[in-house]
C-alpha cells in the first residue's frame, strides 16, 4: 500500500471527524490471472491480490450510528445500525451498511463507527474495488468490535453483502482474494469447497495490469443475465445427468450430449465455463513448473473464449490484449474482471517489463486515442491493520 494514501487518509479523518487519532485497515484489490466467470459456477479461479486497494480510518462511537466519509467523492453519509436497510442500494454507503448488516446476521454486536474511506484503486477497472471496500470495512469492524479476524468467513460474509444486500449475484473470488491472499503468491481457489493454496509467481516473471481507459459498463443486469444463462445450462444438463450441481461438474462430452436442450446462447456461455474451469489448475501447475510459455497460452485461450463464447470483451480490451501479445517480453495476455471495459492483464518477462509497460502505453494510446496506464504488480497479502 502507498504510505501517501494512509497519511492522506489520516489527515482527512482529522478534518472531518476531529478528536482522537483513528486506527486504519487496508484491503487490497485483485487482478484475476485466469478463471473468469467460473466462481459463481462453483469452479476454480486464480486471482492475485495487488498493492493498490482501499484504506479505512476508523474510530469507535458510543451510539448506534455509522458516519462514513468518502475522500474520493467528498461525501459523508450517516447510517443507523437500527435501520440498515434504509440505505439506498445504489449508493456507495450501501457497501458499508451491507457489511454491518451481514455481521449482525452472524449475531455479532456491531459497534457504531466514524469511518473515512480512501482508495488508490480505480473504480470500474475490473480490479475489484467493491470487494476491497467490503473487506476493509469488515476488518475495521472486527478490530473495533474486539472479535477474532477470520479471513475466510469474512470473504463469505462480504459475498453475502453483494448477493443479498447490494443485489449483485457475484461469486466469492473477489472477496476471498482481498481477505485471504498471501504475500508473493497468486491464490488457487476452489469456489465450491473454498479450499485454497498459494501459487508463487516465478521470480523470472511479473504481472502487468493495463488499463483500457474504458470504464466497465457491465451492469448488474448484464452480469446477472450471464449467470442466469449458466443456471439454464445446468437445468438442461440435469435432464441428461441428474447428479450435476453446477457447470463445474460438466465436461465437454456431457455438454455435447445435452446441447439440444439449450439455446445457442446458453450453449456458448456453458462452453466457455466448462473450458475455462480447467485453466486455473493448469496455469497454477505451469507457474509452479516455471513454464511461462504454457501459462501465457492459457491466458490467450481464456481471452478468446471470453470474447467469442461468453461475449464480455470489448474492442478496446481486444486491442490492448493483442498489442501486449505482440511484444517480445509477453508470454500471454487477457482481459480481466467481469468485462466490457476495465483492464487487461499480461504475464511478462521480468527483465523486459519496464520496456513492455512503456511500449504498451505508447502504442495503445496512439492507436485508440484513449488514456491508459500499465502497472507492474507485486502479489500482496490480504487485508490487515496498518497501525
Amino acid at each position: 500500500m502507498d504510505p501517501k494514501l494512509i497519511s492522506g487518509l489520516r489527515a482527512a479523518f482529522a478534518e472531518v471527524f476531529a478528536g482522537a487519532p483513528p486506527r486504519v485497515a487496508f484491503a487490497p484489490g485483485r487482478v484475476n490471472l485466469i478463471g473468469e466467470h467460473t466462481d459463481y459456477n462453483d469452479g476454480f479461479v486464480l486471482p492475485m491480490a495487488i498493492s493498490r486497494g482501499v484504506a479505512v480510518a476508523f474510530r469507535r462511537r458510543t451510539d448506534r450510528l455509522i458516519r462514513a466519509h468518502s475522500t474520493s467523492l467528498g461525501a459523508t453519509a450517516t447510517i443507523t445500525l437500527d435501520d440498515l436497510h434504509s440505505t439506498p442500494r445504489n449508493d456507495w454507503a450501501a457497501y458499508i451498511a451491507g457489511v454491518a448488516w451481514a455481521l449482525t446476521t452472524e449475531g455479532l454486536q456491531v459497534p457504531g463507527l466514524d469511518l473515512c474511506v480512501a482508495a488508490d484503486l480505480p473504480i470500474g477497472a475490473g480490479l475489484s474495488s467493491s470487494a476491497a471496500i467490503e473487506v476493509a470495512v469488515a476488518r475495521a469492524f472486527a478490530a473495533a468490535g474486539g472479535w477474532a479476524w477470520d479471513p475466510v468467513q469474512t470473504a463469505r460474509l462480504c459475498q453475502k453483502v453483494e448477493n443479498e444486500f447490494v443485489g449483485m449475484q457475484c461469486g466469492v473470488m473477489d472477496q476471498f482474494a482481498s481477505a485471504v491472499s498471501e504475500e508473493g503468491c497468486a491464490l488457487l481457489l476452489d469456489c465450491r469447497s473454498l479450499r485454497h493454496e498459494p501459487v508463487p509467481i516465478p521470480d523470472s516473471a511479473v504481472v502487468v495490469v493495463m488499463d483500457t481507459g474504458v470504464r466497465r459498463t457491465l451492469t448488474s443486469g448484464a452480469y446477472n443475465e450471464r449467470r442466469a444463462a449458466c443456471e439454464a445450462a445446468v437445468t438442461a444438463i440435469k435432464a441428461v445427468d441428474p447428479t450435476i450441481r453446477a457447470l463445474r461438474d460438466v465436461d465437454a462430452a456431457l455438454l455435447e450430449r445435452a446441447r439440444g436442450r439449450m439455446s445457442d446462447i446458453v450453449l456458448r456461455r456453458a462452453r466457455h465455463v466448462v473450458a475455462e474451469n480447467l485453466r486455473p489448475v493448469l496455469m497454477a501447475e505451469a507457474l509452479r513448473d516455471g513454464d511461462l510459455a504454457a501459462a501465457g497460452t492459457l491466458m490467450n485461450d481464456s481471452h478468446a473464449s471470453l470474447r467469442d463464447l461468453f461475449e464480455v470483451s470489448c474492442p478496446e480490451l481486444d486491442l490492448l490484449a493483442g498489442i501486449a501479445r505482440d511484444h517480445a517480453a509477453c508470454f500471454g495476455a487477457r482481459m480481466t474482471g467481469a468485462g466490457f471495459g476495465g483492464c487487461a492483464v499480461a504475464l511478462v518477462d521480468r527483465a523486459g517489463a519496464e520496456a513492455f509497460a512503456a511500449a504498451i502505453v505508447a502504442r495503445y494510446g496512439a492507436t485508440s486515442g484513449l488514456p491508459t496506464w500499465a502497472w507492474i504488480c507485486k502479489p500482496k497479502a490480504g487485508a490487515s491493520l496498518v497501525d
